[in-house]
């Protein structure tokens, strides 16, 4: 029996990246409901990122930190006209293997990835390599401050450009609002693969009138950082991802699904 059979769950990742993880959960068993609590929209401006590029040269690290910024970081060297040499010949650092799938996808080659897909790792992945060079880093306009500071820490220079913003979809409240007005729709769980997703969605059931987080459904956390963010606003995981991966996430609903299957939790 597929260990998410009979479960439903929902997701919460933006709606051009929902499928991947959606069709991972269907093929475990799971019935998927998807309602984005993030949507990515261009930056206010490209100016600085757009400069950035120009002047790569100037440069001797980049830092991707998302798939989104390696994407709008294609389509900008698209724009300008640009030869991707002139940025490959940089050292390029990727927060996680999806970043990095994304940047080797646009015919980049990747240096560095650390053990674990959040900033104070590839902080310390990158902090004996970065000493005294100029850091070019690609992120969302929204983000920690934990990679820069860190980074200057340890006597980088380095420049932050918005390759994106985040905002909160229009219809999703709506969405949220149907789903929870009859128990009989209520998910099992619900995915955070993000900080902004956890946050987004807090405002969102305010939005849709929702008076509690639900409590029969579970909470599963992509990792630390975003299940801290969960505990700030008073939900505890359910279970978190020990790879910070959307398999990871995948892996750890099966292992939540089964643990709430076993005789001891019946």
């Amino acid at each position: 029996m597929r260990p998410l059979a009979g479960r439903k769950i929902l997701i919460t990742r933006a709606r051009h990246q929902a499928r991947s993880l959606a069709s991972a959960l269907e093929e475990k068993g799971a019935t998927v409901v998807a309602i984005p609590a993030i949507e990515i929209i261009p930056p206010d401006s490209y100016d600085a990122l757009d400069a950035a590029l120009w002047n790569a040269e100037k440069y001797q690290w980049l830092v991707v930190t998302s798939a989104n910024g390696a994407e709008v970081l294609a389509q900008r060297i698209a724009a300008l006209k640009l030869s991707i040499a002139a940025v490959d010949a940089l050292k390029i650092a990727a927060i996680g293997p999806a970043t990095a799938r994304a940047l080797g996808e646009m015919g980049l080659h990747v240096d560095e990835v650390p053990k674990q897909a959040i900033a104070e790792s590839l902080v310390e992945s990158l902090r004996d390599q970065v000493g005294g060079k100029n850091v070019l880093l690609v992120r969302a306009k929204v983000a920690r401050d934990v990679l820069p500071e860190e980074l200057r820490n340890a006597s980088a220079t380095v420049d932050v450009v918005d390759a994106y913003q985040t905002v909160i979809p229009a219809t999703s409240a709506d969405d949220l609002r149907l789903l929870f007005a009859a128990p009989s729709r209520m998910p099992d769980a619900i995915t955070f693969t993000s900080s902004s997703t956890v946050s987004n969605f807090f405002r969102l059931l305010h939005e849709a009138n929702v008076p509690a987080w639900p409590t029969a459904m579970a909470a599963v956390s992509i990792g630390p950082i975003t299940s801290h963010t969960l505990r700030h606003h008073g939900i505890e995981p359910a279970v978190e991802a020990t790879e910070y991966t959307i398999p990871g996430v995948v892996e750890a609903l099966c292992r939540w699904s089964t643990a709430q299957a076993s005789p001891a939790n019946r």
